[in-house]
């Protein structure tokens, strides 16, 4: 790999100019990475609409952020659960009549490893009903204005989309045969990621390259993800895991999406996280991403599947 474009330390929040007058849709906000690039978003002067489940996490999120950063802050909440598309539907309409535009849309929550096969009220499993349907849904939903506003999408993948299968398992979208947690949370990542560069192509198509799609990931940051819904050995795992250099702070694994959402003329072919050991670590910059992610026909089935999934089309 080459050098980082951003120096040694590579890609910190430094850069992130005067964000007065601009608005951040951030989901997934009350810990973790999505909670830290709220914050830093917040100090840079900007307005950030939260989507969250957890109203009572929400406000109490606010509270903090509010004896941190001052009462002067730009920051609400709205109610959204990402694994029910009608939650999704209602929140995203909610934005279109609350903001004016889009700076850019950080698509952040998800969630992983879930013990056993579930399914969400649409009938997906759990894990690609949330992290992938609900995130096509709110993206193409917030689309129209998104586009108005000349702004981004970015989304926060995962390594985890190189440690399944190598393609999406259309057969068994739902792994009634064979479910195993790392596998269909691995599956989820990789539509997720996926479904960015095959936008970037569409828009291109479409002569629509105002709009930016972005893919990045926090690498391995000390977050609360598996601990809500990992299975106890998982937890310890994790948690032995978070002790070890492995590691680093929920703030710097919240770099790569405040990189992508902010960063001006950032190349949106890229895949953007830490880009020392593995990937799990180090200074933050541009990285490979296997072949099989950018798979052009895997893209175009997972996209047509998906209009067809969920009923609902991007305005594009």
């Amino acid at each position: 790999m080459g050098t980082n474009q951003f120096g040694k330390k590579g890609w910190t929040p430094d850069r992130i100019g005067d964000l007065k007058d601009k608005i951040f849709v951030v989901t997934g906000t009350t810990s973790g990475t999505g909670n830290e690039a709220t914050r830093i978003l917040l100090s840079k002067g900007a307005q950030v609409i939260m989507l969250n489940r957890n109203l009572k996490k929400a406000d109490d999120t606010i509270t903090t952020l509010k004896q941190e950063l001052g009462n002067e802050i730009n920051v609400s909440n709205i109610q959204m659960d990402l694994s029910i598309q009608d939650s999704v539907k209602k929140a995203a309409e909610e934005v279109l009549k609350t903001a004016p535009q889009i700076e850019a849309l950080i698509c952040n929550a998800a969630i992983a490893q879930v013990p056993k096969q579930t399914l969400t009220v649409d009938g997906w499993e759990s894990q690609m009903g949330t992290n992938y349907f609900g995130n096509w849904t709110l993206q193409a939903l917030l689309f129209p204005l998104i586009e108005k506003s000349k702004g981004r999408i970015v989304t926060v993948g995962s390594m985890g989309y190189d440690m399944g299968i190598k393609t999406i398992n259309f057969d068994d979208l739902n792994w009634d045969k064979g479910y195993n947690p790392n596998t269909a949370y691995s599956q989820s990542k990789l539509a997720q990621i996926m479904s960015m560069y095959e936008l970037q192509d569409r828009l291109k198509v479409a002569g629509k390259t105002d709009v930016k799609a972005y893919a990045c990931h926090p690498g391995s940051s000390r977050t609360n993800l598996i601990n809500t819904s990992g299975s106890f050995m998982m937890k310890f795992i994790f948690n032995l895991m978070k002790l070890s250099p492995l590691t680093q702070s929920a703030e710097k694994g919240a770099y790569p999406q405040l990189m992508c959402a902010t960063e001006p003329n950032l190349d949106q072919s890229g895949f953007y996280g830490p880009t020392g050991r593995s990937n799990w670590v180090g200074p933050v910059g541009e990285h490979p991403i296997k072949p099989h992610a950018k798979d052009k026909a895997v893209a175009k089935k997972l996209w047509e599947l998906s209009e067809k999934e969920t009923g609902v089309k991007w305005n594009i």
